[in-house]
């Protein structure tokens, strides 16, 4: 599945927004393989943090001037977040620019691949909760849910997933319909397989 998911994304052109104002900001989309299934991973953020506290969200932030691009941010981000190292992600390539509802961020979603199980080092100040959930938990139409709001005289859809009492919406849960609108045959498919060749078929 790793080498699918690198495959789609290589093979599709990123949408980048450039709007007139807005804050960049960058995350790491991190996948890895937990017993039979393949999963990815959420932080809940603190309600200490500057921006969007107590939400769900992917390790990430936003970009320094420091950074030397927003795949840099998206790293340094994982890294002071979750302390996962630069040198243990393996780029799988990028999703579309996405805009919060709110606070006028563009993120830049970098899907990765790390390896499981990880020795994170959470930062307390930052992060409350880690939250480790199947891929094919939000394939389920009961858990998915969408509004619509007004945007700048504009609609714009909002999404909303629900996983073990969590809500993910915003930002978060529109970079993860993404990943999900490109990959739920293949996902579903591998973890079929998976099941198979481990169980013997």
């Amino acid at each position: 599945m790793e080498r699918k998911i690198k495959e789609i994304l290589a093979s599709r052109t990123k949408n980048c927004l450039k709007v007139q104002g807005l804050k960049r900001a960058a995350v790491l989309v991190p996948l890895f393989k937990k017993g039979d299934e393949y999963h990815i991973l959420f932080t809940k953020r603190t309600d200490i943090v500057e921006h969007h506290k107590g939400q769900i969200s992917f390790p990430g932030g936003r970009q320094d001037q420091k950074d030397k691009d927003l795949l840099n941010t998206a790293l340094r981000e994982a890294q002071e977040e979750m302390g996962i190292k630069k040198e243990d992600v393996r780029l799988l390539g990028e999703l579309d620019d996405s805009l919060t509802a709110t606070t006028d961020f563009c993120i830049s979603p970098f899907v990765a691949f790390i390896p499981y199980p990880y020795p994170f080092q959470i930062n307390p100040h930052e992060i409350e909760e880690v939250i480790e959930a199947p891929l094919l938990a939000f394939l389920d139409g009961d858990k998915f849910r969408q509004e619509v709001i007004v945007r700048n005289g504009d609609p714009f859809p909002v999404y909303f997933y629900q996983y073990q009492g969590h809500t993910i919406w915003g930002a978060t849960a529109r970079i993860l319909k993404q990943l999900l609108d490109l990959l739920p045959e293949e996902g579903e498919k591998q973890n079929t397989e998976d099941r198979s060749q481990n169980s013997g078929e």
